[in-house]
C-alpha cells in the first residue's frame, strides 16, 4: 500500500505506474481517493475546530461555576451538548470514509523500480543469465512420474483415494531424497547466518490483508470454516506477519529468517491439476527465507537472496537460469521481482523453482511494521524469496541426476543427509 502523502502529491506517478502494469482500470481510483482524502482532512480540521470550541466553552463554564453564574454556566452546558453531537457526526463520517480510503488505497499498485522491464504478461519476462551447462543427455529423460515409479516413490492413486487430485504419496528413496533436500536447504540458509525458523501455518484475515492482494487470496489460500483462520500458501506469511504492530530497533537490523512450513494452494485459474505428475499440487513443502532491513539497504539484499537460491541448485548439479519479471507479472506489492529457473533435460527448456521479491513497505505499511532509528520511526523495507520449494525442486533434481538405467545420483551436498549414499536404484 502506497503513502497517502506520496499519492497525493505526485498522483500522475501513480497513474504512469499503473499503465506500466496495464492496470487501465485502476486509474480512476487515484482521483477518487485524492478527492476522499480531501474530505478527510475537512472533516478532521472541522473536528479539531469544535474540539478547541468544547474545550474552550469547559474553561467558562468551570469559570462561571465559580463565580455563581449558574443560568450563564448552563446556557454554555448546553453548547457543550451541541458541540459532542456534532463531533459523534463528523467522527463517524470520517471513520467510514477512511475506511473506503483504504479499501481503494489496498488495490493500488505499489511503484516498480525503474530497472522493471515494461511487459503485459509472464511472457514478455527477460532473460538475465544461466548458471551451469543445460545438458541434453543421449538417453531419453523419463517424465518426472516415471522416475518416481521407477524407485517404487509415488502412490498417487492411494492420495486420489483419501485426498482427492492434487495430491500425492511419496515412498522409499524418493521421499528421503525429498526430505534430505529440505533438511539441506535449512542448513544452507543457517550457514549463511539465517536465523531458522518453523512459524504457524494458519494466520488470521488482518495477516493475509497485510502480506497479499485480495486477488492473490481468493486465488491461493484455503480458508477454515467458521474460524478467521486461513492455511499459509508460503511461511513468508506467517514469518512477516510475526512483526506485525511491532517497533524493531535500527540495530536488529537486518533481520534474516529462513523458514520450512507446508504449504497450500488451492491453484485456482491453473485449469486443472496433473493427473500424473506432482509439478501444480494442493499441498507440497518449502524452505524459504526472508529479510526485513533499512530501506537503503533492500537492493543489495534482493540481489543477494536471489544469488543464494542459484547457489544451492548448482550445489545439487542443476543447471538454472535468472528471469527478470516484467510489470505486468509482477503482484501489486512488489517493486521488483526475479524467477530461478532449473533446466529440464526432459522438456528442453527451463521451468521455475522459485522466485525473489522485494515489497519495498507496502506490506510493513499494512501491518505497521517500523523500526525505531535516531531520527524517530520509520517503515522497514521486506524481502522474501524461495530456497526450495518441493516437489518441483525435487522434480529438477531427479532430471538431472537420473542415469540411463533408472538410477538417480547423489550429489555430494546431499550425501551426508542420505546416510552416505551416492546412489537411489530400483529395488
Amino acid at each position: 500500500m502506497l503513502d497517502i502523502k506520496f499519492l497525493r502529491e505526485n498522483p500522475e506517478v501513480v497513474k504512469e505506474n499503473i499503465k506500466k502494469k496495464f492496470q487501465e482500470q485502476k486509474l480512476g481510483l487515484v482521483d477518487e481517493v485524492i478527492e476522499l482524502d480531501e474530505k478527510i482532512r475537512e472533516l478532521k480540521s472541522a473536528g479539531d475546530t469544535l474540539r478547541q470550541e468544547r474545550n474552550a466553552t469547559s474553561d467558562e463554564i468551570g469559570a462561571l461555576f465559580r463565580e455563581k453564574k449558574v443560568d450563564e454556566a448552563n446556557c454554555k452546558k448546553q453548547r457543550v451538548v451541541e458541540i459532542n453531537n456534532q463531533l459523534e457526526g463528523i467522527e463517524k463520517e470520517e471513520s467510514e470514509l477512511s475506511e473506503t480510503l483504504k479499501s481503494k488505497m489496498m488495490v493500488i499498485p505499489n511503484i516498480i523500480d525503474d530497472s522493471v522491464p515494461i511487459g503485459k504478461d509472464d511472457s514478455e519476462n527477460v532473460e538475465v543469465e544461466k548458471f551451469g551447462e543445460a545438458v541434453v543427455p543421449s538417453f531419453e529423460i523419463p517424465y518426472h512420474a516415471d522416475i518416481m515409479a521407477n524407485l517404487s516413490g509415488i502412490d498417487k492413486d492411494s492420495a486420489g483415494r483419501t485426498s482427492g487430485n492434487g495430491f500425492y504419496y511419496l515412498m522409499g528413496d524418493v521421499a528421503r531424497v525429498h526430505s534430505a533436500m529440505l533438511s539441506y536447504a535449512r542448513d544452507f540458509m543457517i550457514n549463511k547466518g539465517f536465523t531458522y525458523a518453523i512459524p504457524p501455518f494458519m494466520i488470521r484475515s488482518d495477516v493475509v490483508a497485510g502480506v497479499m492482494s485480495f486477488e492473490e487470496m481468493e486465488a491461493m489460500m484455503y480458508k477454515i470454516e467458521g474460524e478467521d483462520l486461513f492455511l499459509i500458501g508460503t511461511s513468508e506469511h506467517s514469518m512477516i506477519g510475526k512483526f506485525k504492530g511491532q517497533i524493531v530497533n535500527r540495530k536488529e537490523l537486518p533481520i534474516c529468517l529462513t523458514s520450512y512450513s507446508p504449504c497450500f494452494r488451492k491453484e485456482v485459474g491453473s485449469h486443472g491439476i496433473e493427473e500424473r505428475g506432482v509439478y501444480r499440487v494442493h499441498q507440497f513443502e518449502k524452505q524459504e527465507m526472508v529479510v526485513l532491513c533499512n530501506p537503503e539497504d533492500s537492493m543489495d539484499w534482493y540481489n543477494k537472496m536471489w544469488q543464494y537460491t542459484v547457489e544451492f541448485f548448482r550445489s545439487l548439479d542443476i543447471p538454472v537460469r535468472t528471469l527478470e519479471c516484467c510489470s505486468g507479472d509482477l503482484a501489486d506489492l512488489k517493486v521488483k521481482s526475479c524467477d530461478v529457473e532449473a533446466w529440464s533435460p526432459r522438456q528442453k527448456k527451463y521451468f521455475e523453482v522459485g522466485s525473489c521479491s522485494t515489497l519495498g513497505d507496502a506490506q510493513a505499511r499494512r501491518l505497521g511494521i517500523r523500526a525505531k532509528g535516531e531520527n524517530g520511526n520509520y517503515l522497514v523495507h521486506t524481502l522474501n524469496n524461495t530456497v526450495l520449494a518441493t516437489p518441483r525442486g525435487l522434480i529438477a533434481f531427479l532430471e538431472n541426476n537420473v542415469q540411463e538405467d533408472g538410477s538417480v545420483n547423489i550429489p555430494k551436498a546431499l550425501q551426508p543427509y542420505m546416510g552416505g549414499q551416492t546412489k537411489i536404484s530400483a529395488k
